[in-house]
């Protein structure tokens, strides 16, 4: 996983509650592999909204930000209604892409499930072309949140 930025002493993270549906999990009570990179979208999602960097905020000025690379590292398997958190942290680049790092872990015991990582690319929403230099509004938005910390 890449390593965080450091933010006035702080990552730009978020926190997800999450609960283990029992349409998620197998006859042997474990949850199905997929079902964990799920996670890391909806954990994408609630970062995206505590942070002002939606994608309907990105589709508003004229981006889409697929997903091009996604790694998932499983520790411990989830059961049904298991209660974990997912932590979210975006990891400041240069380049025209969001990289976030993940870690899913138990709520009562902080325990780790799983760890992973994802790359988006920004999209032109028109013509689909690769942005190769990160769109203004997201520049602004990374001066905007490393200020504020």
């Amino acid at each position: 996983m890449e390593e965080a930025k450091i933010i006035d002493g702080a990552p730009l993270i978020s926190l997800t509650p999450f609960t283990v549906r029992f349409h998620e999990v197998d006859l042997l009570n474990v949850m199905w592999h997929g079902h964990y990179l799920k996670l890391f979208e909806d954990g994408r999602e609630d970062f995206g909204r505590r942070h002002g960097l939606s994608y309907m905020d990105v589709f508003k000025h004229g981006y889409l930000t697929p997903v091009v690379d996604i790694h998932c590292s499983y520790k411990k398997s989830l059961g049904y209604a298991d209660q974990g958190i997912i932590e979210t942290t975006f990891i400041p680049q240069v380049a025209a892409k969001l990289i976030f790092n993940y870690r899913l872990y138990l709520a009562s015991t902080k325990e780790t499930l799983a760890t992973g990582t994802s790359t988006q690319v920004f999209l032109s929403k028109e013509s689909r072309e690769l942005q190769l230099t990160a769109p203004d509004f997201f520049n602004d938005w990374k001066n905007r949140t490393t200020a504020q910390g």
